[in-house]
């Protein structure tokens, strides 16, 4: 199945193939290697809309995971979506002191590890798990080549 990257932003620039091939690995980690994944960035504006309405808080986010799979008449090979705003990440990434490149493969891959059903904010005992995934899958993510012949 396919993993499909939208952008809508212009402003700033990534590696958009080094995502998607991060995308699939990620896939692969946990055990959906075959599921369809959209991933969609966007600006500061366009996330704020998007958690005002879905999640009912007024601000900006890093990241919004919406799992297809609970839908009502979903088909079982969409994983779901991520949506990424990216000067978000931008300022994150700053903060950090990583790339964008960086912090977008971390956020993907929180972003992703909602749509199999983790969440943090559930309990600190389920905060624990779901951080020691994500430290798991971004280590075997720093082993990936950096381009693919």
């Amino acid at each position: 199945m396919p993993v499909h990257v939208q952008s809508h932003v212009r402003r700033f620039t990534f590696d958009r193939a080094r995502l998607e091939r991060s995308a699939w690995a990620i896939l692969a980690a946990v055990g959906e290697p075959t599921a369809e994944l959209n991933i969609l960035f966007v600006g500061d504006q366009r996330m704020r809309s998007l958690n005002r309405r879905y999640r009912g808080k007024d601000r900006t986010t890093d990241v919004l995971a919406f799992a297809l799979r609970e839908a009502p008449h979903s088909f079982s090979g969409i994983l779901g979506d991520v949506v990424i705003a990216v000067p978000m990440a931008v300022r994150q990434a700053k903060e950090g002191q990583r790339s964008l490149d960086e912090e977008l493969t971390v956020l993907l891959v929180h972003g992703m590890l909602h749509l199999c059903g983790y969440d943090h904010e559930r309990s600190e005992k389920e905060a624990r798990r779901m951080h020691r995934r994500e430290r798991m899958i971004l280590r075997s993510l720093s082993r990936l080549p950096n381009r693919v012949n």
